[in-house]
């Protein structure tokens, strides 16, 4: 099986995202992987009038969020069911597209630049960090932003997951991997997990020098 069709099985089981969030947002970000927990887009800094790539969009909640403070976004799935939810759901949301393809064949063969890059649970998470990080930074204005997270470094840096190998890195990992291809200000952190739960969140934001 290819990598787009187990990413599509997986994709066609996974539940949709609900509707309104506890607080009756219809749209909201979302790091980690609580319902109503972590930060915001406050990560980000503003986002109005800036060109925000997303990889691994998924049903596109995460983008479409930004995209009504004022952002333009792309979001890139390597899933095709993906892009079928996110057109359907956010058809009426004016400068938000959607596209089919893997991560480092989208950014080889783009020709736009970004302002903001950001990975949820998404292909930082999956391709090979000196792979798809020099793709990334290619595509990124000076001064722009990427940010990512996943779930926090385990015992081996590359371990099997739900449809491909998950890169897992320490905080000072990624801080030296972030800075060896191009990206300074490196911010990497865990937020805890909310009250019950164990696991938490590695959030990690860097600015392309």
């Amino acid at each position: 099986m290819s990598l787009a069709e187990s990413w599509n099985k997986y994709a066609v089981g996974s539940k949709p995202r609900r509707a309104a969030n506890a607080k009756g947002e219809t749209t909201w970000l979302n790091w980690t992987q609580y319902a109503d927990h972590g930060p915001n887009e406050s990560v980000l800094g503003s986002v109005e009038g800036r060109r925000v790539l997303e990889l691994g969009s998924g049903s596109g909640s995460n983008l479409a969020h930004l995209v009504t403070l004022g952002a333009t976004g792309l979001g890139v799935d390597v899933a095709p069911a993906r892009e079928t939810v996110a057109k359907k759901r956010w058809a009426g949301l004016a400068g938000l597209e959607f596209r089919t393809a893997e991560a480092t064949a989208f950014l080889s063969e783009t020709g736009e630049t970004f302002d903001v890059v950001l990975s949820i649970f998404g292909a930082v998470w999956f391709v090979d960090p000196h792979t798809l990080l020099p793709l990334i930074r290619s595509r990124l204005a000076s001064g722009g932003t990427l940010a990512f997270s996943h779930l926090p470094a385990e015992s081996q840096d590359v371990k099997p997951g739900k449809a491909g190998l998950r890169h897992n890195h320490s905080l000072d990992a990624w801080e030296i991997l972030l800075t060896s291809h191009g990206f300074a200000a490196v911010s990497a952190s865990l937020v805890d997990p909310p009250q019950g739960e164990t696991v938490g969140t590695m959030l990690v934001r860097a600015v392309a020098r």
